[in-house]
């Protein structure tokens, strides 16, 4: 600190505050506290007293505070440092029915002020009307009383059943193909020229397929491979959550008003040519009436559902688990972990402490249900 002998025991010096030290504090952070630079407007309980002014040494343990102190509105405001000809913006006010609800809500929501820019469903009411169009005979049916949450919740619970109904549909197809053995006739990976090493060992989708069933054969896939296919679906996951994307569409997020489960269209945006869109690629929905579109929405969602538990149960009975329907089909059993789908892939990062986390849970839980645990029962 600076000895208070060198400043004089009665004077006192003010922090400025103002974003427009900010860049001073950066280069030279003692130097916002120098005698010179004071701000007279700063009240007195903000003020530092000559012993309390830190040197450059001492700067550094003070500076997140201050950097805090800085950005924060309530105290910059004190400091007088708006630009001239300018004003500052004023602040949302909340309006005392909202307020009242804010208080009184039984849920957190925070989101009151937010914009909400469509006439998409935002309560329970307009829950209730879409799940009578959906099935009149099963009616409404919210366990989760997602309807009592924001409409910003609701807008993401939709997205949410929409986007896993599609990925579920997707997959009960994608099962059936590969249980039936249908693949593609070449190679999965083989040497290219220079692209691929030649030490690569080929591999075709004939010797995935031959694995055994659709999941056998994603544990056959080589690491890269399966990277390769997380990657694309992170890419389009983040082109789908992209607000400059939905907005260059003339829409909005599905948390503020947008259409749940739209996609963005990719032709238009990407750097370089993509001949296709990921939703609807050949144009088709352009060509329905209004009428005829919502009712292939509704039909979207219903097959989503029945999908959802179709992939379900699918997966159960190849886990030897008796599903009404299905346990009953000719579907190969799988002796792999469903849910540790890298369990296959010690090269990759954590897997093998994974794994080896997981075999000392199996000997603990063995320990003490004796040998009928690790033979199923038998």
């Amino acid at each position: 600190m600076v000895p208070a002998s060198r400043l004089g025991p009665s004077r006192s010096f003010t922090a400025p505050f103002a974003s427009s030290s900010a860049a001073r504090w950066c280069r030279n952070p003692a130097a916002v506290f120098a005698p010179h630079r004071l701000h007279r407007s700063v009240p007195s309980q903000l003020r530092l007293r000559a012993d309390q002014i830190p040197t450059q040494e001492a700067v550094p343990s003070v500076r997140s505070v201050i950097m805090l102190a800085m950005l924060s509105n309530s105290v910059s405001s004190y400091a007088g440092a708006t630009m001239p000809g300018s004003a500052r913006a004023a602040a949302p006010v909340m309006s005392a029915e909202k307020f009242e609800v804010f208080v009184n809500s039984p849920q957190a929501d925070f989101t009151l002020e937010k914009p909400w820019s469509s006439g998409e469903i935002s309560d329970k009411d307009g829950l209730k009307n879409l799940a009578k169009k959906l099935n009149p005979a099963f009616g409404y049916f919210d366990p989760l009383n997602i309807g009592d949450y924001s409409k910003e919740t609701i807008g993401w619970f939709r997205h949410a059943e929409i986007k896993h109904g599609r990925v579920a549909m997707a997959a009960f197809v994608g099962y059936n193909v590969q249980a039936a053995g249908i693949h593609f006739p070449w190679n999965l990976q083989a040497p290219i020229g220079l692209a691929v090493p030649a030490d690569t060992p080929v591999i075709s989708f004939g010797d995935i397929s031959a694995a055994g069933g659709p999941a056998d054969q994603w544990d056959a896939l080589p690491s890269a491979a399966k990277i390769q296919i997380l990657m694309g679906i992170g890419f389009l996951e983040m082109i789908s959550e992209s607000t400059a994307f939905l907005e260059m569409d003339g829409t909005t997020h599905y948390v503020r008003g947008g259409k749940p489960g739209y996609f963005p269209t990719l032709t238009d945006k990407m750097p370089h040519p993509v001949p296709l869109n990921l939703w609807d690629p050949f144009g088709f929905t352009k060509k329905m009436t209004p009428e005829r579109k919502e009712s292939a929405l509704l039909a979207e969602i219903n097959n989503g559902r029945l999908a959802q538990i179709g992939i379900m149960g699918q997966i159960s009975a190849s886990k030897g688990l008796i599903v009404p329907g299905m346990d009953s089909l000719n579907i190969k059993p799988y002796a792999g972990e469903v849910m540790a789908p890298f369990s296959n892939n010690p090269d990759l990062p954590f897997v093998p402490e994974m794994l080896a986390l997981r075999s000392a849970q199996i000997a603990r839980e063995a320990a003490i249900l004796g040998d009928a645990y690790l033979n199923n029962g038998a």
